[in-house]
């Protein structure tokens, strides 16, 4: 029988084998996911983008990332699950950084959080592992933080901002985090970045010499239609599969194609016949 991967298991992970992230959000997704021998199934806060319709990831809640988080951990046997903490769960104060992390165990059945921030969450972080929950950061490119960026755009570009990110990662490496996700830096920071720090990098966007990978589900697949960020590889065009089984669906329908005969369910000649006389199917 396959074993539970636990964040202690991930952490080990490290210079031994590489590590594999995917998102989910509902129960099918994660059945596919797991069954493809996934590590960590991440229920990220870019549901509000690819599930829900938002523009970004800020509209997020705590009750979105609960209720996806429900359906996946029904679903999931062996992955960690991972939850994403959404915008504005954490950032106020420690004591609603601890309550919400909670919610996400308690309520949504994950085995871990993840948060974005470095120097300037250090004490949510540690309060968080102390209530006995694991951590996994997340810095470079922080979604929750793209207007202060001024959009979506790689970071470490420069000397001062390849510093911070480098020191942010090493803080938390110190505060216990058990993973590291690195997201739009350059490659040769992501090296440095996983040559410095014990726990295991996670990289998207951030190149080769990362302990592992994530990628969202729907990206990777092309679903409803191909993802251009530079980098996504699209593994399958599942999009384009599901687009034509709907098509061939409508067309069956429309020329009276579908249902079939081997589609239907019939009475037998003896029920058909005794409601009959009964008067209960004059139409028939």
């Amino acid at each position: 029988m396959k074993k539970k991967i636990t964040a202690p298991k991930v952490y080990s992970m490290k210079n031994k084998e590489k590590i594999t992230m995917i998102t989910s959000y509902d129960c099918p997704t994660t059945k596919i996911v797991e069954s493809a021998g996934v590590d960590i199934i991440l229920v990220g806060d870019s549901v509000g983008m690819v599930m829900l319709g938002y523009p970004t990831t800020l509209e997020v809640t705590v009750d979105d990332i609960v209720h996806h988080a429900k359906a996946v951990s029904r679903c999931s046997e062996y992955a960690l699950k991972v939850g994403d903490m959404p915008f504005m769960s954490y950032q106020a104060s420690v004591e609603e950084a601890v309550k919400n992390a909670g919610r996400i165990i308690q309520q949504g059945g994950m085995d871990a959080v993840k948060l974005e921030g470095g120097e300037n969450h250090i004490d949510k972080v540690k309060a968080i592992i102390n209530a006995g929950i694991p951590v996994m950061g997340h810095v470079g490119l922080t979604p929750q933080s793209v207007n202060l960026f001024g959009g979506f755009k790689i970071q470490g570009k420069t000397v001062e901002s390849a510093k911070q990110i480098l020191k942010d990662a090493k803080l938390l490496d110190e505060t216990g985090v058990f993973a590291l996700v690195l997201e739009g830096i350059p490659e040769e920071l992501a090296k440095i970045i996983t040559e410095s720090v014990s726990c295991p990098t996670i990289g998207i966007g951030a190149g080769r010499y990362c302990d592992g990978q994530v990628l969202v589900f729907h990206d990777m697949l092309s679903i409803p239609e191909p993802c251009y960020f530079k980098f996504v590889k699209q593994f399958e065009n599942a999009g384009e599969i599901m687009r034509k089984g709907v098509e061939n669906y409508v067309k069956a329908v429309k020329e009276h194609k579908f249902p079939e005969q081997n589609n239907v369910t019939h009475l037998s000649d003896e029920i058909l016949q005794a409601l009959k006389n009964r008067g209960e199917l004059r139409c028939i």
